[in-house]
This record gives C-alpha cells, sequence and structure tokens, in this order.
C-alpha cells in the first residue's frame, strides 16, 4: 500500500486526518461520531455518507481541520447486502412495517441476471419513503412516521457494477454487491427489483464495503466504552482518498505564498477545466490544502491547512 507523509496538524499535536469506522448495526452514524468525539477529544469531528443504524460497515470520519475535505472525496460507494423477495415494507426493508407478503415466482440464477440487467448503468431511482430527502424543508422520514405518503420524484443515480452473489430460492433471498453513485438507495432497488418480479421486495441485510475512497481493510471496530488503555487508531493521511484529483506539488518559496493566500501557477492539462479541484502538497508529500482552477492557468486556494496570519 503507498504510504503518505504525516499531515502538518493547523494545531501542534491535534489529530487530524481520517479514521475508518466498522459501524455496527444498532448504533446511527451521529452515535459513531459522538464516541470519536470523545475517543479522541475534539469537538471539530464529521463523517462522510451515513449508513441507516440497521447498515453495518465503512464509515469514513474526519478528524479537525480534514471535515473541510469531506466534499472532495469521491462518492462511490460499494455494498454488499441480501434482498428478500415476496416482502412489501413501509420503509422498503425488513425495520419496517410489512405491506403485504406474496409467493416469489421460480426462478434459476439466469433469469435474475436478466432481471437486474436493467438496473445496471445510470437509471431512474425513486427514493424510500423513509429517507433524508427534503420535502418542503423536512426529511422525507419524519413525515412518513407521522403517516404520510408522500410523491417522491425519481433521481438519476448511476449502478456502475451489480453482481449476483447468491440465490436461495427456498427462502425467496438473494445475495448482491453493488458499486454505485452517490444517493443510490440499496432499498429502492430491493423494493423495484421485487416489483419487476411481480412479488415485491425489500432489503433484508445491507453492509458497506466501501465509501469516499476508503475501504473495509482499512477500518477499526468501534469500542462501547473506551477507557484509558484504548489508544485511538492513528488518523490516515487524507491523501489516501484523494487520489481520484489532479496534484500540485510546492516547492519551498511556494509554501509560504500558499499559506498567505496568494494564487499560483498551474498549467491546464487535456481534461482540465476551471473550477476543477486541485491537491496541493507540501513539499515534503503532506496535503497543504485544495486549490481551484482558474482562467490563465491560475490556482486560487480555497481550503489552506496551517495558514499564515
Amino acid at each position: 500500500m503507498q504510504q503518505f507523509p504525516t499531515t502538518r496538524s493547523p494545531v501542534l499535536n491535534d489529530p487530524f486526518g481520517f479514521v475508518v469506522i466498522d459501524k455496527p448495526a444498532g448504533l446511527t452514524s451521529h452515535n459513531c461520531v459522538s464516541r470519536l468525539r470523545r475517543w479522541y477529544g475534539l469537538r471539530r469531528v464529521g463523517h462522510g455518507g451515513t449508513l441507516d443504524p440497521a447498515v453495518t460497515g465503512v464509515l469514513p470520519i474526519a478528524l479537525g481541520p480534514a471535515t473541510r475535505l469531506l466534499p472532495y472525496l469521491p462518492g462511490d460507494k460499494t455494498y454488499r447486502g441480501v434482498i428478500q423477495l415476496g416482502t412489501r415494507t413501509n420503509s422498503d426493508d425488513l425495520e419496517g412495517d410489512i405491506l403485504a407478503t406474496e409467493s416469489w415466482p421460480s426462478l434459476d440464477t439466469g433469469a435474475l441476471e436478466r432481471a437486474l440487467q436493467p438496473f445496471r448503468g445510470a437509471i431512474q431511482q425513486r427514493p424510500p419513503q423513509v429517507s433524508a430527502v427534503h420535502v418542503n424543508g423536512e426529511r422525507a422520514h419524519s413525515r412518513a412516521r407521522r403517516g404520510e405518503v408522500m410523491d417522491l420524484p425519481a433521481r438519476s443515480v448511476t449502478i456502475h457494477h451489480l453482481t449476483l452473489l447468491d440465490w436461495d430460492p427456498a427462502s425467496g433471498r438473494l445475495g448482491l454487491e453493488v458499486h454505485c453513485s452517490s444517493g443510490t438507495y440499496i432499498r429502492s432497488l430491493a423494493r423495484d427489483l421485487g416489483d419487476a418480479l411481480g412479488c415485491g421486495g425489500c432489503l433484508a441485510q445491507l453492509r458497506r464495503t466501501q465509501a469516499l475512497g476508503f475501504n473495509e481493510t482499512q477500518a477499526h471496530a468501534l469500542p462501547d466504552h473506551p477507557g484509558p488503555d484504548d489508544t485511538p487508531p492513528t488518523p490516515l493521511s487524507p491523501l489516501v482518498a484523494l487520489t481520484h484529483l489532479p496534484r500540485r506539488q510546492l516547492n519551498g518559496a511556494e509554501q509560504d505564498d500558499w499559506r498567505c493566500g496568494r494564487r499560483l501557477t498551474m498549467p491546464p492539462h487535456d481534461n482540465s477545466s476551471t473550477g476543477e479541484a486541485v491537491v496541493v502538497c507540501n513539499d515534503d508529500g503532506s496535503i497543504a490544502g485544495i486549490g481551484h482552477r482558474e482562467a490563465e492557468a491560475q490556482l486560487r486556494p480555497k481550503v489552506v491547512f496551517n495558514a499564515a496570519g
């Protein structure tokens, strides 16, 4: 694995970077953030990519000023899940109230593959009723819990890879691996696949294995009550997850200019565009911040760590 230099912390000895948590079932993403806030003794902690309480797996958490980098991380995510055919619920998963049950059709793996094919690539997907989508300034899940039924518009999402892992005709359960764009709901995929098969469906289990450039091999278990003998994980450099962005290395003379917020020069490349985000690194390879491309080969500081003044 590529090694990255330690980032210069804006506050001496202040934790800075990303910690990947293997979120257990039963906790909200906010619960995990609160626990890490106490563990590291930091107020400024944020997570990338909310997980429902029942969902386990990769939850990247930013420490200190690294929270400013969350918008620049890659949005694609990967999940392994189990879909239950023949069951419809009000939340599109088994955590919700069951609305209807019926028998699923006799299917072999070939028939399932054909049923899955329309869900690959760019698709239109309607979010679940119990979701974080805003409806007239309020989260859909809040309105759904009051008994409201909303007509949520479909949104464009992309399912890059959709792999059938296993199929149990006796239980009506199939396992999937899904690599998808930000904003994709696996619960909606379960519902829509069930509708396409004419029997209904919902999500039975879900685990996220990759998110925002981090994967489950980097994840740490979350202690229930971290004690004085429990050393928190060493944060990962943000550069681990920013490999998708172009990079600009500073020389020694440029570092002071960058810290003072002065523009730098950066010649465009074939696919560059105005507004493109660029990772800026110190001469030792550690992250110095994020710049945005401007016209005339200029790079404007947007996120500056260790700013002067």
